[in-house]
């Protein structure tokens, strides 16, 4: 058994004395800090990774451990408070004012059990931290495509990475989860206690309570052969094609995605992607190194790469695969979930976002679903739209001068590609009612409600905002 810790946060120094009385009695009974407006430690922790969303919370609750959102959650119901949750900032959103933000930062537990290929991890935890410490056995978890995202947030929102055809979704790797539900207490969600809560935090995101640790499966990997072709404006529509036919013929331990980009021209990016579109065709395989390249061979036959990034990647290393942004960036995005991905839709995408359209976008990317995904979890759980053949991501920077345009944009690429959508996405990609069929939404609304009578938890609303949105 292998244990982690990170070294605790620094303090940044007492709360002030001026506060409402509600605050001065939640204040009085956390073991972690309760952070409010105005403060160095509010700056810090009521951030979002999207930097054009401003967090307006009451106060912040860095909370020491499970107990203190128990006690969090119970002081806010009490006066009539509403409760929200992050650690990163990834899932953020807007509309906490005058909520309590949970932070769970603090709540770093890592146990990897390396005989039986499980791990326990706490709420606070970052994805990178359980994949060093898992690698260390030859074991990793399912990741997404950056590893500076929350466990716990990729998991409960399905969890769709890199590897997803070949091992399928995070969520479907869950043993169990402890939760904080919204009538306030703390209990342990498994196969076989509290089965509608294990049901309903596996794809449905916090809307069921704050989950302060969850219990993950891991799979036997150390390396993969991935990496990404990037090609140059003139090449985009041959290799849109080409792909549009190559990656179904995919077998099930290759994933693949690709991203129509105009990356701006920062430090951090490539020379040969700044400033120009470019199409990157990336690859995860578990097969052999000479195995992956043979899969490559028909795309690499299309054109010659400007940039060529496949290399054999240690489990480690699996955010060079989609190059992620590691730092917040003001942005757009929207996305939606394709049947398939036909010659015709490839054209409507390459009219509004392909060389010539003048598309605002910074990325246009479509992720491949198929093999694993698609299979039904040992447990059933929240997650929807397991038939589905694409997810398409678009997204822009969001700046004074270029929102209404990036807006523009993703409203065409709706109108554009809408012929072949399901009306659907995913929890992670956009969330709210779209990420669920009626039955899995009906169900969902009663588990909230069963665990949380007086909606104290923010992270539900959007399963009650009307349907589609």
């Amino acid at each position: 058994m292998t244990t982690a810790h990170r070294p605790a946060s620094p303090s940044a120094g007492p709360v002030p004395a001026q506060r409402s009385p509600v605050l001065q009695e939640l204040a009085g009974s956390l073991r972690g800090e309760l952070a409010l407006p105005g403060t160095p430690a509010f700056a810090r922790l009521a951030t979002a990774f999207n930097a054009a969303l401003e967090l307006r919370p009451a106060a912040v609750a860095a909370v020491a451990d499970a107990y203190d959102v128990v006690r969090t959650v119970r002081v806010a119901a009490r006066h009539g408070l509403r409760v929200a949750v992050q650690c990163t900032g990834h899932g953020a959103a807007a509309g906490m004012d005058e909520a309590v933000l949970v932070h769970t930062g603090a709540l770093d537990e890592i146990v990897v059990h390396p005989r039986e290929a499980w791990a326990r991890v706490g709420a606070g935890v970052r994805m990178r931290e359980v994949v060093d410490a898992a690698a260390a056995s030859g074991l990793t978890p399912l990741a997404g495509s950056s590893s500076g995202v929350g466990v716990v947030g990729f998991t409960t929102g399905g969890g769709l990475g890199p590897l997803a055809r070949t091992y399928g979704l995070a969520s479907d790797r869950v043993r169990a989860l402890d939760v904080v539900t919204g009538d306030g207490r703390l209990v342990r969600a498994t196969p076989t206690e509290h089965e509608d809560l294990f049901w309903a935090l596996r794809g449905g995101r916090g809307s069921a309570g704050i989950v302060t640790a969850v219990e993950i499966d891991l799979v036997p990997l150390s390396s993969v052969y991935g990496g990404a072709l990037h090609f140059a404006a003139e090449d985009v529509p041959a290799v849109l094609h080409a792909w549009r036919t190559w990656a179904p013929s995919l077998p099930g331990t290759a994933t693949s995605s690709l991203a129509v980009q105009q990356l701006p021209p920062l430090p951090h990016v490539p020379a040969p992607l700044a400033g120009r579109m470019t199409v990157a065709v990336r690859l995860a395989s578990t097969g052999s190194a000479r195995q992956g390249a043979e899969l490559l061979a028909p795309l690499r036959a299309v054109a010659t790469p400007v940039l060529d990034r496949m290399a054999v990647l240690s489990v480690t290393s699996l955010d060079a695969i989609h190059l992620d942004p590691t730092s917040p960036i003001p942005a757009r995005q929207a996305a939606m979930v394709l049947r398939d991905l036909t010659e015709d839709a490839v054209e409507a995408l390459l009219a509004v976002a392909g060389p010539g359209s003048g598309s605002p976008l910074g990325i246009v990317e479509l992720r491949q679903l198929g093999g694993a995904v698609g299979l039904p979890g040992v447990h059933p759980s929240a997650v929807c739209h397991r038939d589905a053949g694409y997810v398409v991501m678009g997204a822009g920077l969001r700046l004074p001068h270029t929102d209404a345009g990036v807006t523009a944009g993703l409203d065409a690429l709706g109108a554009a590609l809408g012929s072949w959508s399901t009306g659907a996405t995913l929890p992670n990609f956009g969330g709210g009612t779209r990420a669920y069929d009626a039955p899995t939404l009906d169900r969902l609304r009663s588990v909230v409600l069963a665990h949380d009578p007086g909606r104290v938890m923010l992270a539900a609303d959007p399963l009650f905002a009307p349907l589609g949105v």
